[in-house]
């Protein structure tokens, strides 16, 4: 059979220099790093996804200890980061994830998603301990 009357496959996913696994599904986007253009470089970063309400962007949510040497003690701080949401990965909200950085590709996007980690660690006790409370168990008394 000559390579010509060969049915055509589906070209694969491109390499992208990280080690991470490609998408199974197939996008049309261009600022997808797999399917596209865009070429990763500089920084690699993890964190959870807060939001994905715009249209092909995700907020991502870091968050580190910062040690104070006068009180000996820790604070939580945060940063947000605007990512590229590729359609192919179908991130969703609670995810945790790994960004890389891109060229700028809006004025306040220059990362990109590269790879969903699974759900993050939520403090399920607490919330279920909060949303069923169980009732209070009432000794009965026969009173005569």
């Amino acid at each position: 059979m000559s390579p010509a009357a060969s049915p055509r496959r589906a070209a694969p996913a491109r390499d992208i220099g990280l080690d991470v696994r490609a998408p199974k599904t197939k996008c049309d986007d261009d600022h997808c790093p797999f399917h596209g253009r865009l070429n990763v470089r500089g920084q690699i970063l993890e964190g959870t996804v807060v939001s994905t309400a715009m249209q092909r962007t995700a907020v991502v949510e870091r968050t580190l200890l910062h040690f104070i040497p006068k009180y000996e003690r820790y604070e939580k701080r945060r940063r947000r980061y605007l990512a590229h949401n590729p359609p192919c990965l179908k991130i969703q909200v609670g995810h945790k994830v790994r960004i890389a950085e891109t060229r700028p590709i809006a004025k306040t996007v220059s990362f990109c998603i590269v790879q969903d980690m699974g759900e993050a660690a939520r403090k399920l006790a607490a919330e279920e301990a909060v949303a069923t409370p169980s009732p209070p168990k009432v000794a009965e008394t026969e009173e005569t």
